[in-house]
């Protein structure tokens, strides 16, 4: 019994070595839930960083959401409004290459969210 016991342990060491509990990736409603707050903290915009959440079901993007941010509210309500769905219903390969285009006047906003939501894919894929 202590022999079984203390391999079921090394069992669980080992298959738990391999995954990375970081807060990066979880599980809500269903979806996998990839934040990009710490994974993409040197990604800035206007303000500083911009970092989003991506909901993905089934192996496609379900829907962006910003998350709290300094950036003007005048400017990311362009840029929700013009970038957010852009990624909606697309696979998780074939969201990671989308490049939207970049919303004039809030420009360094704009390309935060593609830097955000191009790194959370990326690091969905590498450790799904």
């Amino acid at each position: 019994m202590k022999k079984f016991l203390g391999l079921a342990l090394v069992v669980l060491v080992l298959m738990s070595a391999g995954k990375k509990d970081d807060g990066v990736i979880t599980k809500e409603d269903g979806m996998t839930v990839v934040n990009t707050t710490t994974i993409a903290r040197d990604v800035e915009g206007y303000n500083g960083p911009v970092p989003v959440k991506i909901y993905i079901k089934k192996n496609k993007v379900a829907k962006i959401e910003v998350l709290k941010n300094q950036e003007g509210p005048k400017y990311m309500a362009k840029v929700k409004k013009a970038m957010l769905n852009a990624w909606d219903g697309l696979t998780v390969k074939k969201a990671a290459t989308q490049q939207p285009d970049a919303v004039t006047g809030a420009t360094f906003t704009s390309k935060a969210l593609i830097e955000n939501v191009n790194k959370g894919l990326e690091y969905y894929q590498k450790n799904k």
